[in-house]
């Protein structure tokens, strides 16, 4: 099935198949191997498939695709919308240590950039630094990532923020702190608000004023994790608001009058 549909997409592209390889980062033969039903593309492969043609892993693994033509065609691409809720093949590679109990993967700073592609990918993920938190469920999915620049205060740089795998998206609530793997921009930490069905979007936003919202259509987000816990090597700044300041200076003058009474009475 998946064969006749590589086939089917290429042709419908005008793509020739060492274009296609190209385009996928394969050898001609590797590729052509698929298309003829030799070979079976790897997990990682098959989104990237997905991506290209903007046709979800699903129809390719299950629909026959080689029956739409002309308007049909157009029509069942329009249909081909975002799997928000998780009910399609959403692919969540899992690594476990020696007893199967699962672990956390940390993507650090140096694999973020592979993550967009690799997340899926078992050889990938197998490479990763992985830790356990006890305390957390195991009925769920974590993965941890190390966050760069200054937008989330008080997580600060070079944080591990650590996340659980959001299945179904619509369930995002409003101002939720998220860690969003997106197509173009990557791994980011922002507070999420979701206008999924209003727009088809998440907007993000930073806890520091000095970074402007944007919003993310939900066909560039690869992956939701909601934020756990996060460890840091730093403190935060403990930052007090103005009646906190106030009792606080209140409390010092009278900490002062009290040691002045004090050592007046001694002398």
């Amino acid at each position: 099935m998946i064969g006749a549909n590589l086939k089917f997409l290429r042709k419908n592209c005008g793509k020739s198949q060492e274009e296609m390889a190209n385009e996928l980062v394969l050898t001609r033969s590797t590729y052509s191997g698929y298309e003829n039903g030799i070979a079976d593309p790897s997990l990682e492969t098959l989104v990237a498939i997905s991506a290209y043609f903007e046709v979800t892993c699903d129809a390719l693994l299950k629909e026959d695709l080689t029956k739409y033509e002309g308007e049909k065609w157009q029509k069942f691409k329009a249909n081909q919308h975002v799997d928000v809720e998780g009910k399609k093949l959403r692919i969540l590679t899992q690594t476990l240590d020696e007893n199967d109990n699962e672990l956390i993967e940390l993507i650090p700073q140096k694999a973020r950039a592979g993550y967009t592609s690799g997340y899926a990918d078992p050889e990938y993920l197998k490479v990763l630094p992985t830790f356990s938190l006890p305390f957390l469920s195991k009925e769920k999915k974590y993965r941890s990532f190390t966050i760069e620049g200054d937008s989330m205060p008080p997580v600060v740089q070079g944080s591990i923020v650590v996340g659980e795998f959001v299945q179904n998206w619509r369930l995002i609530k409003n101002g939720t702190p998220c860690i969003v793997v997106t197509k173009d921009d990557g791994i980011v930490f922002k507070m999420v608000s979701n206008f999924i069905d209003e727009n088809q979007s998440l907007q993000l936003v930073s806890t520091n004023p000095f970074y402007e919202p944007y919003f993310v259509h939900i066909k560039d987000v690869v992956e939701v994790w909601k934020f756990v816990n996060y460890i840091s090597m730093e403190l935060p700044e403990t930052q007090l608001d103005e009646n906190e300041l106030r009792s606080s200076i209140l409390s010092i003058k009278k900490e002062l009058a009290d040691l002045k009474s004090f050592l007046k009475d001694k002398s």
